[in-house]
């Protein structure tokens, strides 16, 4: 427990630079958020088919970890949003995550370009399913593979 309190710390420099961060409030419809501002800033929607989402996304300094790997809460959301992103229908409420299952097989370094893509694996009533693939661009080595279920209202007979 002590090894795993000790990795969670932050040095002294991380503490500062964590304490001057500053965060208004958000302006729904004006602005973009504090979490889109962080987490999504770069991506790049390459092409959008029915039922088919494909995005480029350049590893950024704010998401690495400490050894400068793309970090796996990040994948974990570029996942989550890119495999929402692909039954989305615009003008009613995103769906709910209900389940996602990342296989993490290798690592993206600071600056690695990576390839994002998301197809519908099926849907029946309001539950999706969906398939995400993230690799480097230029080797095409994977980096993670995830399924994800979705939950829409929209779709419901609710």
């Amino acid at each position: 427990m002590e090894k795993a309190k000790e990795w969670l710390e932050l040095s002294g420099e991380e503490t500062e630079t964590v304490s001057r961060l500053t965060i208004h409030p958000h302006r729904v419809g004006v602005e973009s958020s504090f979490y889109e501002d962080f987490a999504l800033r770069g991506i790049r929607v390459d092409r959008v088919d029915p039922g088919f989402v494909t995005c480029t996304f350049k590893v950024p300094p704010r998401l690495t970890d400490k050894n400068g790997n793309l970090a796996n809460g990040a994948i974990v959301n570029l996942i989550d949003v890119v495999g929402g992103a692909v039954v989305h229908i615009e003008g009613l409420p995103l769906s709910v995550s209900v389940d996602m299952s990342i296989s993490f097989v290798s690592t993206a370094k600071l600056n690695d370009e990576l390839e994002i893509t998301s197809r519908v694996l099926g849907q029946r009533g309001g539950y999706s399913g969906t398939i995400v693939l993230m690799r480097n661009k230029t080797t095409g080595e994977v980096i993670a593979e995830g399924r994800h279920s979705l939950f829409g209202r929209q779709h419901s007979k609710m």
